[in-house]
């Protein structure tokens, strides 16, 4: 049941409705309803009461007989059925030909939600946002309608994650920051999900948030809503609640979680928990249903995701808990420095400790400090010496140094102070692994000596671009070649960067990745790149390699400033 808790296919929990919590007990692929599915199901969800949305029942439709082992498209190989209830089932498969596990929804073509759950596929596929599961086919063949997405082995559904206690405020703030941010894109493009639980919620190992079933789940289930956005926004609500008390903000139990006693309504979430963060309880209040009334405050009531980004960056980041180190253990004497060697005492007497003799007062110790005394006495001599050399050769040796500082080899030309600031007079992006252009209208942000603004890449999925490309970067033109004695980068987040350069004395600016040679690498927040060897060039190259994670759960590189020294 590990595999069921993280990976991302159980979309089809019981919602509270009597039929399906029996259907959910019938016999699964090889004939027998284990106790761990009986178990899933009846822990589910509340009574649609709890639900903004509308549950339409289907008629009555045969769930197609597969088993293990069936292929689909003669790539999709069946392993294991994680649900089989209201007339569909959803499946552990494998992707012979990637070579990955997936997730499969499966549902015969004649079965009345057939036709909305491949257009909600199909919409869903298409927003192609990272912070949701993705979908990667939708299918109509052979009698059958399935529906194959990502499966997450490494991620924890947020049900898992509550039954071991309320999390910290900085991993609520996360939670709430990352989903808030994911369902505004989603309706932006006119997509909802009304069916966001727990269930649809998992945190992957290097904890970023990610949302299954966007609108899949609700076409299964045939789940409607007039205000889709409140909905939405509404369950994002509960889930902050939840999160913060580790309880389910209606009457009714669901998730493994107890329900608000009855008959007292909503209750903020600092009266059901102490110690939880004022910002968070009152935003999840002003997301419930209850007209944005908080106990402290009157704040205007949040009825989009939209209205939970804007209330969110209104409200100072929650860092995160510093670490705990543990002090080590106190210093233990051992039974040689005990002076017992090793051999136990006799029972009932007490050894008295001696104290060891000084290491100067033995033989060896006296020697020791006589020759000491003999090599500082020699040291101080010889520096009495150097001493006076010295103040009688001032006079002529200060004329000279003056002389070398002020003038090179023929006495008329000064020489250049080091670290001179070197103009940028031009630069533009330089993207030659992907569509060759990278936010080339901010470019000028990069270097404009203004820490507030910078130039920031597309987002990607992963630090290491999604695995899309090697890097990315900002080539910087000098005018004229240049000695470069060092390139100070200010970022936006941690991210690792080399620098590059072309040798040649080609004025032509390049426009490949080869032409380019490296000089220097780094990694942090403020990087100072120096070349390891002289290094004289005209065209520089700010090469990012591996980009931090932003607010809102994806990957970007921003660049706030960039300074050139020789």
């Amino acid at each position: 049941m590990a595999e069921r808790s993280t990976a991302a296919v159980d979309v089809a929990d019981n919602g509270g409705d009597e039929p399906l919590t029996a259907k959910a007990e019938q016999a699964t692929a090889d004939g027998v309803a284990t106790i761990a599915e009986r178990e899933t199901t009846a822990r589910e969800e509340p009574a649609d009461t709890a639900e903004t949305g509308t549950h339409v029942s289907p008629a009555t439709s045969s769930p197609p007989e597969l088993h293990s082992g069936h292929k689909l498209a003669r790539r999709y190989r069946l392993e294991e059925c994680v649900t089989r209830l209201d007339g569909f089932s959803s499946w552990r498969a494998v992707d012979e030909k990637l070579r990955r596990a997936v997730g499969v929804h499966l549902l015969p073509a004649d079965h009345p939600r057939a036709r909305s759950v491949l257009a909600a596929a199909r919409s869903s596929a298409l927003l192609g946002d990272p912070r949701f599961v993705q979908v990667l086919d939708a299918v109509e063949e052979n009698d059958l309608v399935y529906v194959v997405h990502e499966w997450l082995p490494d991620a924890t559904e947020l049900t898992a994650l509550l039954a071991t206690g309320s999390l910290e405020a900085h991993d609520a703030y996360q939670m709430v920051s990352q989903i808030s941010y994911a369902m505004a894109a989603a309706h932006r493009e006119g997509l909802a999900h009304l069916r966001l639980t727990p269930s649809a919620v998992l945190r992957t190992s290097t904890g970023q948030w990610r949302i299954r079933g966007l609108a899949v789940n609700a076409a299964l289930r045939g789940i409607t809503s007039d205000t889709p956005q409140r909905t939405d926004t509404e369950a994002i609500g509960a889930l902050l609640y939840a999160v913060l008390t580790q309880r389910w903000p209606y009457e009714n139990d669901a998730y493994g979680l107890s329900g608000l006693p009855k008959g007292v309504g909503l209750i903020a979430p600092d009266q059901v928990r102490a110690g939880v963060h004022r910002g968070l309880a009152e935003l999840a209040m002003r997301a419930l249903a209850n007209d944005g009334a908080t106990a402290s405050r009157q704040e205007p009531p949040c009825t989009t995701p939209e209205d939970l980004v804007k209330a969110i960056g209104e409200m100072p980041k929650i860092r995160p808990p510093e670490p705990a180190f543990t002090a080590p253990p106190e210093y233990q004497r051992t039974t040689y420095q005990q002076g017992t060697y090793g051999r136990p005492a006799a029972p009932g007497v007490t050894q008295p400790l001696t104290a060891p003799p000084s290491p100067l007062q033995s033989r060896t110790g006296k020697a020791l400090k006589w020759a000491v005394s003999a090599l500082l006495i020699a040291a101080l001599g010889l520096g009495s010496w150097q001493l006076a050399d010295a103040l009688m050769n001032q006079g002529g040796d200060s004329d000279e140094t003056k002389q070398t500082q002020t003038t090179d080899g023929d006495g008329k030309n000064p020489t250049k102070p080091a670290g001179t600031s070197i103009a940028i007079s031009g630069a533009h992006d330089f993207d030659p692994f992907g569509d060759n252009s990278e936010k080339p209208s901010d470019i000028g942000k990069a270097y404009d000596s203004d820490p507030s603004s910078y130039w920031q890449t597309d987002f990607y999925k992963g630090a290491e671009f999604g695995n899309l490309k090697p890097g990315l970067g900002i080539v910087l033109d000098l005018g004229k070649v240049q000695e470069v004695g060092q390139v100070k980068v200010s970022f936006v987040g941690d991210t690792s960067v080399e620098l590059r350069a072309v040798t040649s004395n080609d004025s032509s600016q390049p426009t490949s990745f080869s032409a380019f040679q490296k000089s220097a690498t780094g990694s942090g927040t403020s990087v100072t790149l120096k070349p390891e060897k002289a290094l004289k060039s005209r065209y520089l190259l700010v090469w990012l390699t591996k980009l931090p994670m932003t607010e809102d759960g994806t990957y970007r590189g921003r660049v706030k400033d960039i300074k050139v020294t020789s």
